[in-house]
């Protein structure tokens, strides 16, 4: 991914989480005023209609649309400098204030984790050191020895073909001297004859090893094999796809992660009356923002040359110590009780969230 597709990413995502984020009490300038909602006709007897919400004054500028645009990727109506700074070191402050009430402050859950998603996906992506090999992971063993014998094979293959074809090409011509060279005509009648033989023993070695990737027969499904198996053994056999196909599910389905979350926050608080769906969505969702921004951070400062042991430090400590705080604060725990949480809800996620949704992309992946 280039710069600017990088770019392109992160003002999309800022934009389509302000589509979705309230707008504070604020008068557009350089528009038009009247005494009557643009929108629904209703009176007016403020800045903004209290029938549907719209400003009395609107833009009917080209300028203002690029205003528009500037405000919305990098202001937030000015929420977002008040929600970073809290989100980083006082979670369940903001949490808490959230839910009780306080939305015009910050920026609201979903527009925020919205666009950590796309700066998160738009960064990463355009950094070297953060593609997977090309998918050599997913070819383990005797399969990934197999391939890479397919593959040496066929580029033997092409270059005794080639071979073939130019000593052919310089027989004939030689041929049609009128004082042709006896033996230069033998070489080349023996590079030819050697040429075919190494093409013969690359075609029986070939068909050992079941023909090239991709083949027809690679394709037929083995006896007893059912379809998540021969799904897999395709998807090893074209792992560069897999990858393609997990990045972009990874990017769509990230907001999945709130769902999958859902019930392991609600099992830290089962059947409590104090603390609803509402609220465990609001913790999940403020959480994996601040999830998404810290691994942005950490890939940014990987390709800037920090140190590993250093990042995987961070990267060990800091998720835990957030989680505690947010859980201290948003749900008014005692140490003791926010560290026993902070614990289970840890391993949860561990042994369940990331799981499941590993498994939800590759099930993407393969289908």
């Amino acid at each position: 991914m280039t710069g600017i597709e990088a770019g392109a990413d992160i003002a999309t995502g800022a934009l389509i989480a302000r589509a979705v984020e309230p707008a504070e009490d604020r008068a557009a300038h350089d528009g038009h005023d009247s005494g009557v909602c643009l929108n629904c006709g209703t009176t007016l007897i403020g800045t903004h209609c209290h029938a549907c919400g719209q400003a009395g004054h609107v833009h009917r500028t080209l300028g203002a649309i690029g205003h528009d645009i500037a405000h919305g990727v990098f202001h937030f109506d000015g929420k977002i400098w008040r929600t970073l700074p809290m989100l980083a070191f006082h979670p369940g402050d903001l949490t808490r204030r959230y839910i009780a009430g306080e939305r015009m402050r910050f920026v609201s859950p979903l527009a925020i984790f919205l666009f950590a998603v796309f700066l998160m996906f738009a960064i990463v992506a355009s950094l070297p050191g953060w593609h997977m090999d090309g998918g050599n992971f997913l070819k383990p063993g005797v399969n990934g020895g197999i391939m890479q014998a397919r593959a040496k094979l066929a580029e033997e293959n092409r270059r005794a073909a080639a071979m073939a074809n130019e000593a052919r090409a310089k027989l004939a011509k030689e041929q049609r001297k009128a004082d042709p060279d006896q033996a230069r005509i033998a070489t080349l009648q023996q590079r030819i004859g050697k040429a075919d033989e190494a093409a013969r023993t690359i075609g029986n070695a070939q068909k050992v090893l079941g023909g090239p990737p991709g083949a027809a027969a690679a394709e037929a499904p083995l006896p007893d094999e059912n379809w998540f198996e021969a799904r897999m053994r395709h998807a090893r056999e074209n792992p560069e796809l897999l990858l393609y196909k997990m990045k972009n599910s990874a990017y769509k389905y990230s907001w999945a992660l709130i769902p999958i979350s859902l019930p392991f926050v609600w099992l830290l608080f089962p059947f409590s009356r104090r603390y609803g769906l509402y609220d465990h969505a609001v913790f999940t969702t403020y959480s994996l923002t601040f999830m998404s921004l810290l691994t942005v951070v950490l890939a940014v400062l990987a390709a800037a040359g920090v140190p590993e042991w250093m990042l995987w430090t961070a990267a060990g400590i800091i998720p835990p110590v957030h989680i505690y705080k947010q859980l201290k604060g948003a749900y008014r725990l005692s140490r003791l009780t926010a560290g026993i949480r902070t614990a289970l809800l840890s391993l949860m996620i561990l042994c369940g969230v990331i799981p499941i949704f590993s498994v939800l992309l590759v099930y993407m992946g393969v289908g």
